[in-house]
C-alpha cells in the first residue's frame, strides 16, 4: 500500500500544534520553580503536590509500591520528600500525571492500556538497569522510559490519517513503522517527542533519551542515559510488555550495547525483578483513569 500525498508536515509544526492541545499540568512548572529557589523548603514543594488529592494518592502509593521497597511507611509527601528526595520527586510527579494529558486518542490508531503499559514496563526496566550500573537518580531514566514514545500520541492526535495509513502500510508489508515514519515524514516518534518534551522544559537529561532511543549513536551529551532507553524499549518489545505502533523488535545498536557492558545473565536477572513493579507501577498510575 502506497503512502498518500499528504502536504509537507514538519516537525516543528506539529509540536506548535500538539503544544495549543495539550501542556503540562500548572502544578508541574510551580514545583519546578520552587524546586529551584533556593530559600524553597520541603513544605512549600509538599504544598503544591498535596494541592492535587489525586496525584499525591499515586505519589504515596508509588512511594509505598515495590519500586522503591522502603521499610517505613512513607505516609506524607512531606516524608516522601525527605525519603526519595526532590529532584527524583518532581520527576515521579511528572510520571504521575503524564497519563492524564492526552486525551481523545482514537482506539483504533493506539491502545492507549496497552501503550501506557509499554511504557511503564519501559521505564521500571530503564530504572532497574540503571539501578544494577549504580546510576545516580534512577527515577530520571524511569520517566524518560515513561516518555520514550510520546512522540506516537503527538502523531496520532495531530496527523490520525497519516498515522492510520503509516499502520495500515506496516501490516501490509511487514516494515518497521519506525522506518516508515522516516520515510514519510523525514524524522520518527523519537525526535517529534523529544522536541515536545524540549518545548515543554522538560530537563535534557530526559529530552535526549527520548529523542535518540532508536539512534543512540546520535546523542551528544547523555550517552548511557540514552543507550538504557534503547535496550530497556527494545526487551519490552522483545517480551511482548505492552504494545505502542511498532510491531516488530527494534535493531539494537551494538556500540550502544558495549556502552552499558550488560550481559545476556543480567538481562535474566532484571526482568525478573521488574515484572512485579511493572504490574504495580501501572496499576497505581493509571488507576482511576480513563487510558
Amino acid at each position: 500500500m502506497a503512502l498518500s500525498n499528504y502536504p509537507v508536515t514538519t516537525l516543528d509544526r506539529l509540536v506548535e500544534e500538539t503544544g495549543t492541545v495539550y501542556s503540562l499540568p500548572l502544578f508541574y512548572e510551580r514545583l519546578n520553580e520552587t524546586i529551584n529557589h533556593p530559600r524553597s523548603s520541603v513544605d512549600d514543594i509538599s504544598k503544591i503536590i498535596t494541592e492535587d488529592q489525586g496525584l499525591t494518592a499515586r505519589l504515596l502509593r508509588l512511594s509505598n509500591s515495590p519500586m522503591f521497597g522502603c521499610y517505613a511507611k512513607v505516609d506524607s509527601i512531606t516524608k516522601a520528600v525527605t525519603i526519595i528526595g526532590t529532584q527524583q520527586l518532581r520527576d515521579l510527579a511528572l510520571a504521575a500525571s503524564i497519563m492524564g494529558v492526552f486525551k481523545g486518542i482514537p482506539e483504533n490508531l493506539l491502545n492507549m492500556t496497552s501503550f501506557w503499559r509499554h511504557c511503564v514496563a519501559c521505564g521500571i526496566i530503564a530504572r532497574s538497569l540503571a539501578i544494577y550500573l549504580r546510576e545516580s537518580n534512577v527515577e530520571r531514566m524511569f520517566v524518560a522510559g515513561m516518555l520514550h514514545d510520546v512522540g506516537q500520541i503527538v502523531l496520532a492526535a495531530s496527523r490520525p490519517e497519516m498515522s492510520r495509513e503509516l499502520l495500515e502500510t506496516q501490516q501490509d508489508n511487514g516494515r518497521f513503522y519506525l522506518e516508515l515514519e522516516r520515510e514519510r515524514l523525514g524524522f520518527d516518534h523519537a525526535e517529534l517527542g523529544g522536541a515536545l518534551l524540549k518545548k515543554w522544559k522538560i530537563p535534557a537529561s530526559i529530552v535526549e533519551p527520548v529523542a535518540c532511543h532508536h539512534t543512540p549513536g546520535a546523542a551528544e551529551q547523555f550517552h548511557l542515559e540514552t543507550a538504557l532507553i534503547h535496550l530497556a524499549d527494545i526487551m519490552c518489545e522483545a517480551m511482548e510488555m505492552g504494545q505502542g505502533a511498532e510491531r516488530g523488535v527494534p535493531p539494537l545498536d551494538e556500540r550502544a550495547w558495549e556502552r552499558l557492558g550488560l550481559s545476556a545473565h543480567v538481562l535474566e536477572t532484571v526482568l525478573k525483578q521488574s515484572e512485579p513493579q511493572i504490574s504495580e507501577t501501572f496499576s497505581i498510575l493509571s488507576g482511576g483513569m480513563d487510558v
